[in-house]
């Protein structure tokens, strides 16, 4: 018969396995999918897509734009998601601030670099380095001039639909945050995401 000492011995030995394969769990770091699949780390996927609705805040102020449109990179390395955005144009870009028009808004310094990562079981998408510019004309306008947002920003991939949202809450998940002059800014957008390469039409996930 084994004695207890070895059947102690054997069931601490599990206990500890089973921690170990239950803290890899956690701490497993999300790759891109399409259509269910991993990603090959021997390829590349390029992501697009339009706001659904996107807006800036600055204390009581909102800037939108009619298109806000993105193109992405993604790839897998090491078993890590990793993504590149390289286009961000923006268009017919409007205020609500009394007075206030915005001549032009274009992000600069890109590519912006950005990977994915998990969070209380939900996978994020963090975007770095984030640097747009933002010119506010009118002759009542508080805005009025040239204005710089900078920073980071973090948002909850759904893989149900292939979509990534951004607002208070998901940048609080993420400890990202952005600003202009100083003054936090908030930014809320829903952004689908579909493949444009070789895996076009294959829902696009991230676990």
């Amino acid at each position: 018969m084994r004695s207890r000492k070895t059947i102690l011995l054997s069931a601490l030995l599990a206990v500890l396995a089973l921690s170990a394969v239950t803290s890899a769990a956690a701490n497993a770091v999300p790759q891109w999918h399409f259509g269910g699949t991993v990603l090959s780390e021997s390829e590349s996927e390029t992501v697009v897509g339009a706001a659904i609705a996107s807006s800036l805040k600055i204390e009581s102020s909102s800037t939108t734009c009619q298109h806000f449109v993105y193109n992405m990179e993604v790839w897998n390395l090491f078993k890590e998601g990793y993504a590149s955005v390289n286009e961000l144009p923006l268009f017919e870009c409007t205020t609500n601030a009394p007075g206030c028009t915005v001549s032009s808004m274009e992000a600069e310094d890109l590519p912006w670099p950005a990977w994915v990562e998990t969070f209380g079981g939900k996978q994020y998408l963090e975007i770095f380095g984030i640097e747009v510019k933002i010119v506010y004309s009118g002759s009542s306008c508080a805005l009025k001039g040239t204005k710089t947002l900078l920073g980071d920003a973090g948002g909850v991939i759904n893989n149900s639909n292939s979509t990534a949202t951004f607002d208070k809450e998901t940048f609080e998940k993420t400890g990202t945050e952005m600003e202009i002059g100083g003054k936090s800014v908030e930014w809320t957008g829903e952004f689908p995401m579909e493949a444009f390469a070789a895996h076009r039409l294959q829902a696009v996930e991230a676990f």
